[in-house]
């Protein structure tokens, strides 16, 4: 039995349709998801322990937030927030938060963005989502903070955190 080449390209292309589908649904996502004001990286930022360093498996996310900023003229601000729970006590915490951020700001300039768009925010342990000695507490949030100019939501544009106050910010 023979078949006509428009069912085998027909054939083809299902097959082809289907191994693709496939191939989506086990890849991890790699896009940023919006939860209210805040950007969601598929995989949060992984720090050196005890350190505000960068680990390098971080990039892919930091690159997300870079090329949504650059896809995003109309948000001026964004506020990088960072939450530490682990340390001596709530001084070290909030100033390791507030470091962290800062790392997090200075990759972002040292890829483009300008640094009068970020507005780095440390809490220490001072907003936790899970309960006490989750490790998903320590984390990195960004937060779109500032529209066209204007705070969103007549909120405070630190969110109620410590904002590290850098030179690029005058």
């Amino acid at each position: 039995m023979t078949m006509k080449p428009s069912s085998f390209r027909f054939i083809l292309l299902v097959v082809l349709a289907l191994a693709a589908q496939a191939l989506r649904a086990q890849a991890p996502a790699q896009e940023l998801r919006r939860d209210g004001h805040e950007m969601v990286l598929p995989q949060p930022l992984a720090f050196a322990p005890g350190s505000p360093d960068l680990l390098t498996q971080s990039e892919p996310g930091l690159e997300l937030i870079r090329a949504y900023l650059a896809r995003q003229p109309s948000i001026t601000l964004l506020r990088i927030e960072g939450h530490v729970t682990d340390g001596a006590d709530e001084q070290a915490r909030l100033v390791l938060s507030l470091k962290r951020s800062q790392s997090v700001a200075l990759w972002l300039v040292a890829h483009g963005v300008e640094c009068k768009r970020l507005i780095p925010v440390g809490f220490g342990s001072s907003k936790p989502r899970h309960p006490a000695g989750d490790a998903r507490n320590e984390r990195i949030e960004f937060v779109n903070a500032a529209l066209r100019g204007r705070p969103i939501g007549g909120l405070p544009v630190e969110g109620g955190g410590v904002a590290l106050d850098w030179d690029c910010r005058n």
